[in-house]
């Protein structure tokens, strides 16, 4: 297979690891997800093997899985993105950050505040994962009975992305003249005062923070809904999805690059990155052995925490052996409550195995060696099934060190992922032009 194009890899580091039992694998950091040292550690060593970006999801709620669930997570306790994103920025020079924020539970002016200043502390490396958070639980968190409906929660993002990015246009790029002897630090008519009121969201502006380093943080999406994918079509510039397989993963990349061509978007200015979960071995059958294991570490009562969140429904009442009961229709994330439910069916799978593969991670997996996980990464590329993947970590630290130490060296020499980086700031890396400003 050949390829005229690279791969961009991102790494899912919040949690460090999306499996329930990764913890309490042999060797791994019990508090790899809650330790800044590790994570400083983990996020240089990313960055030595050239991934375009860190990136941390969030969650607004504790109590959203039964106790019994949640003294088993290792997610319990996690550190605020902005924050760690600001210390890591610190700690490196080139690798990416993008933090997951809230258009349900936040106001636009923080956010854009918060972003702008990630940018400038980070000299360009910062980007927007766009959620609308389906968990009904963070509603309580939040002076909320229930949660805001489903399409509402799009129709809110689509208008607070708006307002958002008109903020961070508030300063033209040459605003801040900064003339000591004529005592004149900006230029007023450099200034533009956004004035937003729409149905959801009324915004004065402008923002008190100069223009970001890269105009505009890259703007990241990763829903998978109908109303997500026209959201992502209409914004998004990288999409973090969750395709199960290579079929699905070719329909998504076309029916997204087809939603960006009717809105008037050239489909070049957005890469796709599936969620990948890999694990590396010498041989097909050590790395199957390794995952078998760490399937093994999932408790049971933290599998079904998982699974009930997933399907927004309690099924823990039912006998464990049996299969999955008629799930009713839900507010909650409707992509995922569908793949779990698509994987009963189509799996005949009971109620105790769905747990184990929803506390174990049920997506894509690459289970191979070295060659065979590039092999697969390859395919992805070249029949546009995708333009790379947020890689997902069995374990830590070891998990991180076979990919990062095996797999992009393999990469590297098939020419399809950089040896070095091109560019400093996340857009660089991705390539993504710089948005003009809409005002100058």
């Amino acid at each position: 297979m050949e390829s005229s194009r690279r791969l961009h890899l991102g790494a899912f580091m919040r949690p460090v690891s999306i499996h329930t039992g990764a913890w309490r694998y042999p060797g791994a950091y019990p508090d790899a997800n809650f330790n800044f040292g590790h994570l400083r550690d983990f996020a240089r060593r990313l960055e030595a093997a050239k991934f375009d970006a860190f990136f941390m999801a969030d969650h607004l709620a504790v109590l959203n899985m039964p106790v019994n669930a949640l003294k088993r997570s290792h997610t319990v306790t996690s550190f605020e993105p902005f924050t760690l994103l600001s210390a890591l920025a610190g700690a490196t020079e080139r690798i990416g950050l993008v933090a997951t924020a809230s258009t349900t539970f936040d106001e636009p002016y923080h956010i854009a505040r918060r972003f702008a200043s990630l940018d400038h502390i980070s000299d360009g490396r910062a980007g927007w994962n766009i959620v609308t958070t389906a968990n009904p639980d963070a509603a309580l968190n939040f002076g909320y009975e229930s949660q805001m409906d489903h399409d509402m929660r799009y129709v809110r993002a689509r208008e607070f992305y708006d307002v958002v990015t008109g903020l961070w246009d508030s300063f033209a790029d040459d605003a801040f003249v900064r003339d000591v002897d004529g005592g004149l630090y900006f230029d007023p008519a450099r200034m533009h005062v956004l004035d937003h009121k729409g149905p959801s969201l009324s915004v004065r502006g402008p923002l008190n923070i100069a223009r970001p380093v890269q105009g505009w943080p890259v703007i990241v999406q990763a829903g998978s809904s109908e109303p997500g994918r026209q959201l992502a079509a209409e914004t998004a510039e990288v999409i973090f999805g969750a395709p199960g397989n290579l079929a699905a993963g070719k329909s998504f990349y076309a029916d997204i690059k087809q939603r960006m061509v009717k809105v008037g978007r050239d489909p070049a200015s957005l890469k796709i990155l599936p969620a990948a979960f890999v694990v590396v071995g010498d041989t097909l059958e050590q790395a199957r052995e390794q995952r078998a294991h760490l399937d093994s570490l999932v408790h049971y009562e933290s599998g079904i925490g998982s699974l009930n969140s997933m399907l927004d429904y309690d099924v823990s009442g039912f006998d464990p052996d049996g299969p999955l009961p008629e799930i009713p229709e839900t507010n909650s994330s409707k992509s995922q409550r569908e793949r779990i439910i698509d994987l009963a069916r189509t799996g005949n799978l009971t109620i105790r195995q769905l747990a184990q593969k929803a506390g174990s991670y049920a997506g894509l997996a690459f289970v191979g060696t070295p060659e065979s996980i590039a092999d697969e990464m390859e395919q992805w590329l070249v029949e546009e099934g995708s333009d790379g993947f947020n890689v997902m970590f069995p374990w830590l630290p070891g998990g991180l060190d076979d990919f990062v130490s095996r797999v992009v060296p393999e990469l590297q020499r098939r020419g399809i992922f950089r040896s070095e980086y091109e560019g400093r700031t996340l857009r660089d890396h991705l390539g993504l032009k710089r948005p003009a400003n809409r005002f100058f």
